[in-house]
């Protein structure tokens, strides 16, 4: 089997440009990268469901030759997760969990049809969400925030029920995430015999787009390489 071929998965209120650092790390180790953009349903972003998202996921991964890696982050995370067993590996960095880690989550409320995190977007909240990166990347990110699907939110919320991967599973936390705490990475890595990745980012998005991004996928790189080896 050749070099992989990599389906990457933004997370809630980003898009495909998240992934830019580690885009430009995967392919300078000749992986392919394939970036996906989540799109909203035909009948709009209100009624767009995570079933929605998921389809879009299975249906892209599924367009790829084999050896596929499935990459998501945050709510990416899960949907990559939810769709393992179409792949030969998978890397998940600060995934939103599936039942039962869901309620170790800190709570928030999402009973906005549509979140409107790009209408109230605001460059200091984003510099404070990326606290791990540079002012570039936070401006960089602040043109870009994207409103989300409520619906879609609350049901990756409300806890999904996904069994142990079928394939080598590397989990990638932030040593400090007010999303998604390391804590619950750990304990997912455990119970799913997954290696596990804690990082020196400091935000939830800081493995993507904070300083110690490119290292961190290098990192992930360096793990894809030990499992071609076992191939």
């Amino acid at each position: 089997m050749g070099a992989y071929n990599a389906l990457l998965v933004h997370g809630a209120g980003g898009g495909a440009w998240e992934w830019n650092l580690w885009r430009g790390v995967l392919e300078a180790h000749a992986i392919a990268v394939h970036a996906l953009e989540l799109q909203p349903s035909p009948a709009g972003l209100a009624a767009t469901t995570l079933q929605d998202y998921r389809t879009q996921v299975s249906d892209a991964l599924q367009a790829l030759p084999h050896p596929r890696v499935l990459i998501g982050a945050s709510l990416g995370g899960l949907l990559a997760a939810m769709s393992t067993n179409q792949a030969d590996a998978l890397v998940l960095v600060n995934p939103l969990p599936p039942a039962p880690w869901h309620r170790q989550l800190p709570r928030r409320d999402w009973d906005a049809v549509v979140v409107p995190w790009r209408r109230n977007a605001r460059l200091a909240s984003t510099r404070d969400a990326l606290c791990d990166g540079d002012e570039a990347a936070a401006a960089f990110a602040f043109r870009r925030w994207r409103d989300e699907s409520g619906s879609a939110l609350r049901e990756a919320r409300a806890g999904i029920e996904i069994g142990r991967p079928a394939c080598p599973a590397l989990l990638i936390a932030s040593v400090r995430d007010d999303d998604v705490p390391p804590e619950i990475i750990c304990a997912m890595a455990r119970q799913w015999q997954a290696d596990r990745l804690e990082t020196l980012a400091s935000s939830h998005v800081g493995p993507l787009l904070g300083r110690e991004a490119s290292d961190i996928a290098r990192q992930a790189v360096a793990w894809l390489n030990r499992q071609s080896l076992r191939r």
